[in-house]
């Protein structure tokens, strides 16, 4: 509950921040725990995500001791084998592990997608927050088309054949 509220306080401030400023983000700068940078720009509906153009693309916010989160990990592993080349995951932990506990987190689970760290995700995980309404529970994700327009949005576990085949339908009306 403390972390509930401790976002809420943040995408307050931030929000306040954003129009004290009024200037709009340009872009996000998200550094993955194998320090790959991934740049997401802001789409009106969506997000786009610099070198994932064409791709299927999950973005999701989970914690380590969250159990529906941990169950929703070998559903996104499965889905990455199966559309390697049209499917980008970003998963961003929430609950408080920094980018080393993460890198370990993730070599234990066998993750492999993006993972990272909310120390590295800047302030993403506000403006997701602030964007989609998103009140902090986890796991909650986004699945965004082939042209970064958000297509499902989703709190708690999904099954893995319900992801399976929103993957399958999206990627496939890239080739249409």
């Amino acid at each position: 509950m403390k972390h509930i509220f401790k976002i809420f306080l943040v995408v307050i401030s931030f929000a306040s921040m954003l129009v004290a400023q009024n200037k709009p983000i340009k872009a996000f700068d998200l550094v993955d725990t194998n320090g790959k940078h991934i740049k997401i720009i802001p789409l009106d509906s969506g997000l786009q995500v610099v070198g994932a153009e064409g791709k299927v693309v999950i973005v999701e916010f989970f914690g380590h001791r969250c159990p529906p989160c941990l169950k929703t990990i070998p559903h996104l592993i499965a889905v990455k084998n199966k559309y390697k080349d049209k499917l980008e995951i970003i998963a961003v932990e929430v609950q408080g592990l920094n980018n080393d506990q993460l890198k370990v987190f993730a070599k234990s689970k066998g993750i492999n997608y993006h993972t990272v760290s909310d120390e590295k995700a800047g302030i993403f995980t506000n403006y997701i927050a602030q964007a989609a309404k998103w009140q902090g529970s986890i796991p909650f994700m986004l699945v965004l088309d082939t042209k970064g327009q958000a297509q499902y949005i989703q709190t708690g576990l999904i099954p893995q054949y319900v992801l399976d085949k929103a993957i399958g339908e999206l990627s496939q009306q890239a080739s249409k």
